[in-house]
């Protein structure tokens, strides 16, 4: 099988959404805006963000990469 251009687009996406999910660069941060912390921000954002590639997901690429129906048993 041999993946498309669009395949690889959609993985390394979801490849960086998972990799950057734990800022691993805010670690011993002790840094509060708005009386929270840092790294709470970092999460609260990136939820966010990750909100909107799934959203763009589900409507242009939904079925990319899967064949075949859903096999009973």
């Amino acid at each position: 099988m041999t993946a498309t251009r669009e395949e690889l687009f959609w993985v390394c996406v979801g490849l960086g959404l998972c990799a950057l999910a734990i800022p691993w660069f805010l670690w011993g941060n002790d840094a509060v805006v708005a009386g929270l912390p840092l790294w709470l921000w970092w999460h609260i954002g990136w939820m966010g963000l990750t909100a909107i590639v799934f959203y763009a997901f589900t409507r242009y690429a939904w079925g990319i990469g899967v064949e075949g129906g859903v096999r009973d048993g």
